[in-house]
């Protein structure tokens, strides 16, 4: 903004302007350096404070609970939050935060706030029963140290009050959340109801776009519509977890896979066990096998869906065919359900989970957490491990202190409910399953932003993959890069 005033200078009258400079500022709060936790702070010269995504840092050890009890900002500041999708190192903080304070509105698209419903309850509920483990087997070492007993970061009682926050959004309109504010969605094609954000702020005159990608889905994947790219921002926030390699095609993919389930459940007689995040990657991995049935090119063998959130999941995927691609609806017509089939099945019960690790049938299970670090999967991991007729097919990124990290960095032995487990089981490793786009595919993403961009944030990465991931982009044209280190903070001038 400028003033005029007239001054006096030798004694003559000069029309001087002065300057008023409008500064925001980012504030980089997870997901820096790192893949999980994400949660970026953008805020006004106004004094309002906008956050980008309120994801737990996922993991295991004294670190990854630190990091979680503690915030970069205070909770009762946060005017609004805004949300790309419904993965939990996206989500998974945000009943804390409302715990903690934070009275504003959640903004997001329709399924993100359907698919939060079941998420959230489902990520309390396994924060109560690890507190509950943890307590009950070090209780006697911490009362020596004089330490206190853990508590949950928030409990199911507090998803009531979070939900009702939630906004629900659609793609492809401005949305105003505020005076000076406003807000697009774009599908992002990563998960049921993703998408990137673009804010159009307008203070002192002056109309600034932030971008944030969310995490960038892939082209030509089943289900979900293709990414499309987002308009042109003067600031981008961009992910980069996969900013050092290009994944693999779709064909050698389903061949692929389907030469690990033979050569498992039909040659080694053995199970076959897919760590595999309930929401998006295991409907993926359900619609190829229903493919391959149809065709007559599945073994018959029983499969497994062993996660009561992912029966949840694929329920809501049924209730939004808006984000559908037309490959889906073209094989809806020949199959009215694509995701079950006769020899699938879909486990909630407990009992019926422990008598799969009881089972020695030759079967495919896929079960959660992807990074094998919580939920029923671990159980499978701890009952199967050891036997080398079985194979772990990871199936996307994980953590490196994670176990599928670990199993994925080709650890001989690994400590599981406070006991060793020497690896024999054969450890398979499928990216190109992966939600997340390649370098190759995040750079078409975001080629269309080259010429306008002021600075582009690499966000949502490991900081070797990241600088791998800047280089690749100065090659291709890109400039004025920077990865953010956690709660370091930029301004805009």
């Amino acid at each position: 903004m400028l003033n005029g005033q007239d001054v006096l200078i030798n004694n003559k009258a000069v029309y001087s302007q002065v300057f008023t400079i409008y500064i925001m500022e980012i504030k980089f709060c997870g997901a820096a350096r790192n893949v999980t936790g994400s949660s970026h702070l953008i805020t006004l010269d106004s004094g309002l404070k906008i956050l980008l995504d309120c994801g737990l840092f996922q993991g295991k050890g004294k670190k990854v609970w630190e990091r979680n009890n503690q915030w970069h900002f205070k909770p009762s500041e946060i005017d609004l939050l805004i949300l790309s999708h419904a993965h939990i190192d996206h989500i998974g903080r945000v009943p804390q935060l409302v715990k903690d304070g934070f009275m504003g509105d959640i903004i997001c698209t329709h399924a993100t706030r359907s698919l939060c419903a079941i998420m959230l309850l489902d990520s309390a509920k396994i924060q109560e029963r690890d507190v509950q483990w943890y307590n009950k087997k070090l209780l006697k070492k911490r009362r020596k140290k004089g330490k206190k007993p853990r508590v949950p970061l928030y409990t199911s009682d507090h998803i009531g009050p979070t939900m009702d926050l939630f906004m629900g959004a659609r793609y492809e309109k401005w949305i105003r959340i505020h005076e000076n504010v406003e807000v697009y969605f774009r599908d992002a094609g990563h998960i049921l109801g993703s998408s990137n954000v673009t804010l159009r702020i307008n203070e002192g005159g002056k109309s600034t776009t932030i971008g944030f990608t969310g995490d960038i889905g892939r082209p030509n994947r089943p289900i979900l519509r293709d990414p499309r790219p987002m308009m042109e921002v003067d600031y981008l926030l961009c992910e980069s977890t996969y900013g050092d390699k290009d994944h693999e095609l779709p064909p050698e993919q389903s061949e692929n896979f389907l030469t690990v389930i033979k050569r498992t459940c039909l040659d080694k007689k053995g199970k076959l066990i897919i760590p595999a995040f309930s929401l998006g990657r295991t409907q993926e991995i359900v619609y190829m096998l229903d493919r391959m049935e149809s065709a007559g090119l599945l073994p018959h063998i029983p499969v497994y869906v062993d996660s009561p959130l992912a029966v949840n999941a694929t329920t809501v995927f049924g209730a939004h065919p808006e984000c559908y691609d037309n490959e889906l609806n073209e094989y809806l017509l020949i199959d009215d359900n694509p995701f079950g089939f006769n020899t699938l099945n879909y486990i909630k019960a407990v009992e019926a989970s422990k008598a799969l690790n009881a089972s020695q049938e030759p079967c495919i299970i896929i079960s959660s957490a992807g990074m094998m670090n919580a939920g029923r999967v671990v159980h499978h991991l701890y009952n199967n491990i050891e036997h080398h007729k079985n194979t772990f097919l990871i199936v996307g990124y994980c953590s490196p202190d994670t176990p599928g990290g670990m199993l994925r960095n080709g650890v001989e032995a690994i400590k599981i409910f406070g006991d060793w487990k020497i690896v024999k089981a054969e450890i398979e490793i499928m990216d190109s399953f992966s939600a997340h786009g390649d370098r190759s595919e995040m750079l078409e993403f975001i080629s269309n932003q080259k010429d306008h961009l002021k600075e582009l944030f690499l966000v949502h990465g490991d900081y070797d993959t990241q600088l791998e991931f800047k280089k690749y982009l100065g090659d291709h044209g890109f400039d004025k890069i920077s990865i953010p280190d956690e709660g370091e903070t930029f301004r805009i001038d």
